[in-house]
């Protein structure tokens, strides 16, 4: 099962979202649309007043699936990924409640857009985060990156395919805490609890309207990326880089 919800008991109002995609939830196609949908779905829920986002598996969340690109002869799945990934970003970015990652392990490509959409995020220490676009034929999400990061450290992570720990995300703000990975469910959940315990129509308000001042349209930037990967792939670009993918020395 790729995308699961659950309601933990002892947890009135936290809604669970789990994403399960083995090896490495690198998600395809409908697996996005399939994440866009049970986000929503938890927070159009009147019961419900925060939502975590979480993962099983090796890690958090490895991106696309590039293998499925790399099967398709057109442009289909990328288009499709394309799309996805704006419906799973803009999911969590618009969701009527509040959203808090718990992110263990790899968060690479994808799983940025994810958690640069969320409004908390807790990390166990062996998370890294990253964006490795330019070594697969991509670009995208340096507009999610650009709210966990200052401007000139996210140009350099973007531009090296470079990653970042989760204690250092900490000393920049943007994560909220730090454990072990054994942890990190019952630190998520802790926090999900106290967003949880306020009144569910002013969390909503809120929600809105911290949305409604943020200095950048995330959604409206990340699709402006997107247009630069369909470029990329029209040339030949980036499929010549894709396909260099799983056999790098």
């Amino acid at each position: 099962m790729t995308v699961s919800t659950s309601s933990p008991s002892g947890t009135d109002g936290v809604r669970v979202v789990t994403v399960d995609h083995p090896p490495v939830n690198a998600l395809p196609v409908q697996g996005w649309y399939d994440l866009a949908d049970a986000v929503r779905a938890a927070g159009r829920d009147p019961a419900v007043r925060c939502v975590v986002l979480a993962a099983e598996g090796r890690g958090f969340n490895a991106g696309v699936d590039i293998k499925e690109l790399q099967r398709d002869p057109g442009h289909g799945s990328l288009v499709g990924a394309n799309r996805g990934c704006a419906e799973a970003f803009a999911a969590v970015y618009a969701c009527e409640v509040p959203v808090v990652a718990a992110v263990r392990g790899f968060c690479l490509g994808g799983g940025i857009g994810l958690v640069g959409n969320a409004d908390a995020i807790v990390a166990s220490e062996d998370a890294v985060f990253g964006l490795p676009e330019l070594d697969r034929g991509a670009l995208g999400a340096a507009t999610h990156l650009a709210r966990l990061v200052p401007q000139h450290l996210m140009r350099t992570l973007y531009y090296t395919s470079r990653t970042v720990t989760a204690a250092e995300l900490h000393a920049h703000g943007s994560v909220w805490q730090v454990v072990p990975p054994a942890e990190l469910p019952r630190t998520a959940m802790t926090l999900a609890a106290e967003i949880a315990a306020k009144d569910g129509h002013l969390l909503r308000l809120a929600k809105a309207a911290l949305n409604g001042i943020d200095p950048v349209d995330v959604q409206r930037s990340y699709r402006f990326e997107q247009g630069f990967t369909f470029e990329a792939n029209l040339v030949g670009t980036a499929a010549r880089v894709r396909d260099t993918f799983g056999k790098e020395a």
